[in-house]
């Protein structure tokens, strides 16, 4: 196997010396620290068939997918993952076990299951969830706090984002039909392909899967001062759904539009944009996981 470490993810040097000892235990393996993403195409230049494991967190995952997509490579290279970030929502959706020796352990009976990718029209992708509106400020918030706090930072984020937060006029479409017209401030927007999001500390979609060929699209209308603290009450514990102020759905493309707005996809920030489109594409890539 090829084992990617991001010399930023979340972990210890020392966690991923203890996984890579549980890798070898069973075969051989090779280690490789990326320090910058435009290092991963020399890494997937030598890979020579190999799967590779991604020593990392969602943000890495979603690194090396997007180099892959980009490639052509993605359903040709099977890709484990021992969660070494902060947040690690992906695997607590998919069910890798968090310990990073666990989750390298798994990896001795694993094989290729098909995962949906979700991609944007920019050439983006997403292996998690993404949203805009306060959700990416929350992020931009908690960023500086990671290192010290860890997964405290992102609700720390989410109470400075909310705030200061007044909305963003925006229209949401989900396979070309209109879910919140623009007229209406929205507070928060995205799709789910994973249940959790900032590091499990909120449920931004129960019921969504990356094996199921759809994303789960969210829309939140709650402005008001004291909505936005009843909303993120309710995205703790993932019951903002059954919000009268927030719009569910669940479909194959997602178009966002309207004022300038960031966007977090998978903990990695983008924009200003003004226009985006999101395209699930089922079973897209191969994940390394047990029966």
């Amino acid at each position: 196997m090829l084992v990617i470490a991001n010399e930023e993810a979340g972990r210890t040097r020392e966690s991923v010396s203890a996984a890579m000892a549980e890798i070898m235990r069973w075969g051989e393996a090779e280690l490789v620290t990326c320090r910058e993403p435009s290092d991963l195409d020399s890494v997937l230049d030598r890979r020579d068939g190999r799967p590779l494991v991604v020593a990392g967190g969602d943000g890495s995952l979603h690194a090396v997918l997007e180099r892959l997509w980009q490639r052509g490579e993605a359903d040709q290279c099977p890709v484990g993952l021992v969660p070494l970030g902060t947040g690690n929502d992906f695997a607590r959706g998919i069910g890798i076990p968090l310990d990073p020796v666990a989750a390298a352990c798994q990896l001795h009976d694993a094989r290729p299951h098909p995962i949906d990718l979700v991609v944007d029209d920019a050439g983006g992708v997403v292996v998690n969830a993404m949203h805009v509106g306060v959700g990416a400020e929350a992020a931009t918030a908690a960023r500086p706090l990671k290192p010290v706090l860890r997964i405290a930072a992102f609700p720390i984020g989410a109470v400075l984002a909310g705030l200061r937060a007044k909305g963003w006029r925006l229209r949401v479409e989900v396979d070309g039909v209109p879910v919140a017209s623009g007229r209406r401030r929205v507070l928060m927007a995205g799709l789910a392909n994973g249940p959790t999001i900032a590091g499990g500390t909120a449920v931004f979609g129960p019921d969504a899967s990356a094996t199921d060929g759809l994303i789960d699209v969210v829309v939140s209308l709650a402005v008001g001062p004291l909505a936005r603290i009843a909303y993120a009450a309710r995205l703790r514990r993932g019951t903002h759904l059954q919000r009268g102020d927030v719009l569910y759905r669940r479909g194959r493309t997602l178009t966002i539009r309207g004022e300038p707005f960031e966007i977090n996809a998978d903990g990695e920030l983008d924009g200003p944009v003004r226009l985006r489109t999101w395209t699930v594409q089922p079973g897209a890539w191969r994940l390394l996981l047990p029966d």
